[in-house]
């Protein structure tokens, strides 16, 4: 009965007469955050700004870049002030060249509430609070139902950004973020049904890296791109 009902269904919108309006699909909006690359601790760096992506940063971001490459394009591109999500978000943009990022304050990373009390041992509450509220923010604002022809949003930032913005996403308690762990220039993906409710369709992919290229997560090793001696023997 139900091939019979599609079938139906489908010869009645090939007969129907021109003009005849039919239903339009119902438009879903994405969000897809990137990660920045990876990057070395420098002492010299803008202390707000923090430190640029190393080499290897630079290639995770790329191959992020082409992979996005291929997908329908983004209305809004949206990136961290910080160095190491600006080097990202450039380093994307040269795989996607009609690319113009638009800087946002508040996908700084920072560190919210968490059930983990030794991560945030140094942290003040009023700190932790800031942070909450920022992304909370960040939420509001962004993520919310496609409207005015803006159905595909790209931020790239943290970490820590990303995964509460998950959780968020999942409706469950945001203190269990650091439950989650996504690798450098990984990408999370969540959809928006036109009613709010929310899908989480990936959280920290990095199928477009080479296992030796990836770093960042629990459990990935420390790599490098820097050429090693050569075994003589």
């Amino acid at each position: 009965m139900r091939i019979l009902s599609t079938l139906a269904l489908l010869l009645a919108s090939a007969f129907a007469p021109p003009g005849a309006a039919r239903a339009e699909p119902p438009v879903l909006a994405e969000i897809v955050l990137v990660r920045h690359g990876h990057y070395d601790a420098d002492p010299k760096a803008d202390a707000q700004l923090g430190p640029g992506l190393s080499p290897i940063g630079v290639a995770q971001a790329r191959l992020a870049g082409a992979r996005l490459r291929g997908e329908a394009p983004f209305d809004t591109l949206l990136v961290s002030p910080m160095q190491r999500a600006r080097d990202t978000a450039a380093s994307i943009g040269q795989e996607m060249p009609d690319a113009r990022f638009a800087v946002v304050e508040d996908l700084r990373e920072c560190t919210p509430p968490t059930r983990r009390t030794e991560v945030t041992a140094e942290e003040t509450p009023e700190a932790l609070a800031a942070c909450r509220a920022q992304l909370d923010r960040v939420f509001a604002r962004y993520f919310k139902p496609a409207g005015g022809g803006d159905r595909r949003r790209l931020l790239v930032c943290h970490g820590n950004v990303i995964r509460y913005l998950v959780t968020r996403a999942l409706g469950v308690d945001t203190a269990a973020w650091l439950e989650m762990s996504v690798g450098h220039a990984s990408i999370t993906r969540i959809r928006i049904e036109p009613d709010g409710r929310y899908k989480v369709i990936a959280v920290g992919d990095v199928g477009h890296l080479a296992p030796t290229l990836r770093t960042g997560a629990s459990g990935d090793a420390a790599r490098s791109l820097a050429i090693p001696a050569l075994p003589e023997g």
